[in-house]
């Protein structure tokens, strides 16, 4: 692996630098490393987080293999008063906040008072509590059910967790929109620094690993039916067959560019953003791309890497293929899916691409994806599977989420 070193690129037309909305901390929890930079090396080197089910017999299922975070224990990283009232995705959304809190050298305590917020994207919420505490209803009646069921299942549980826990009293929310969310997030979260907050919290942790929320994951009929965690997940190959599900995700810290001035060590710049939604038989991912790279202020061939969505359906590959060769032209920019080492995190999964674009502007190398080896000729897509050391100054991340969402956002050197 290579490190750069980049010479800052001058201020875009007709805005200041300091108007530029930067990353200065990542937190990461993931199935094939917990915390950004054992993630990072395990993603370089190509190492899966995909295998069997063990936190719930899968026996009697059709698919049980999924990304699970392995040697999480919970008691290492929160206060036994907070495991008794947070669901699994709530304690990997605390430990990623905290350490992209750490990462970012700001301590919330010395900003002003409402000058911080949290925004987070989420799919299922506290799913893993909820389906705990519906069975302690079902059979033992309502007496038997915790009083933290009330917001421990709610979708902007981890929001609220991470604002008290961190005395954040900003502006704050959450988006749910499946796989975009990730990024719709941090464009929210962006919003909030263009009107004045000193720093955001924001991305997206997801975990939904419990018979509730496999039957949920099964009913979308979008799994891969190979049991081989190797050959499951294989995006743009012609023998894709569905894509794997995972957990986890990355939390970000947000800041104005003048955080330069307390020598805080940034990632990059959130350049670019937009969002639309597909209509009947319109898909509109690559509007979302074109929209992204005009926010950015960059044309297409500035571009130096895509992080794709990677569905791993036929269909859905191939749509995205031809959005990428309609902008870029065919395999006309490097295109790489790393997910396939963790599998498809919903809320997370755009937020984990987002913190791999950031990661490969700071080491100019682009991680590879596994499993597919070449490309179905109807995508054509240059892709990365082998990482490639190479000069990267724009990154476009793509996001898709169940039901007609699409999000691209662009991150830049700074």
């Amino acid at each position: 692996m290579t490190t750069a070193t980049l010479a800052r690129p001058a201020a875009r037309p007709d805005r200041p630098a300091s108007a530029a909305t930067v990353v200065t901390g990542i937190g990461v929890t993931a199935p094939n490393g917990l915390g950004t930079e054992a993630w990072w090396a395990a993603t370089l080197r190509g190492e899966s987080g995909i295998g069997p089910i063990t936190r719930f017999d899968a026996s009697r299922y059709p698919v049980r293999i999924a990304g699970e975070i392995a040697g999480f224990v919970d008691e290492d990283h929160l206060p036994h008063r907070l495991l008794t009232q947070t669901d699994r995705v709530t304690r990997l959304s605390l430990t990623a906040a905290k350490e992209a809190l750490d990462d970012c050298g700001t301590d919330p305590a010395d900003l002003p008072d409402y000058g911080a917020g949290v925004v987070t994207a989420s799919s299922a919420g506290g799913f893993e509590f909820g389906q705990r505490e519906l069975q302690a209803l079902w059979s033992k009646g309502g007496a038997h059910v915790s009083a933290y069921q009330s917001f421990a299942w709610f979708y902007a549980v981890n929001t609220g967790q991470i604002s008290i826990r961190h005395a954040l009293r900003g502006s704050s929310g959450v988006v749910v929109t499946e796989q975009a969310g990730g990024l719709d997030a941090v464009a929210h979260a962006r919003r909030q620094i263009r009107k004045g907050a000193a720093l955001m919290v924001t991305g997206g942790v997801d975990s939904a690993l419990c018979p509730w929320g496999w039957a949920a994951h099964l009913a979308a009929d979008e799994l891969s039916p190979v049991a081989d965690p190797a050959r499951a997940y294989l995006p743009f190959a012609a023998d894709a067959s569905g894509h794997v599900v995972g957990e986890g995700g990355a939390l970000f810290i947000l800041e104005n560019a003048t955080a330069r001035n307390r020598d805080a060590r940034v990632y990059g710049e959130f350049a670019g953003y937009a969002a639309t939604f597909d209509g009947p038989g319109a898909p509109r991912l690559a509007d979302a791309a074109r929209l992204a790279l005009a926010d950015a202020r960059l044309r297409p061939d500035q571009i130096d890497v895509v992080f794709a969505d990677a569905a791993g359906t036929r269909t859905a590959d191939r749509t995205e293929a031809e959005a990428l060769a309609a902008l870029f032209g065919p395999r006309g920019v490097p295109v790489t899916a790393p997910k396939t080492m963790t599998g498809r995190l919903l809320a997370g999964g755009a937020s984990l691409d987002l913190a791999a674009a950031l990661l490969t502007l700071r080491d100019q190398i682009i991680p590879p994806t596994t499993g597919t080896t070449t490309p179905a000729e109807d995508c054509p897509v240059d892709l990365v599977t082998t990482p490639r050391d190479t000069r990267v100054r724009h990154a476009l991340v793509l996001a898709r989420g169940r039901g007609g969402f699409n999000s691209a956002a662009v991150v830049s050197a700074c």
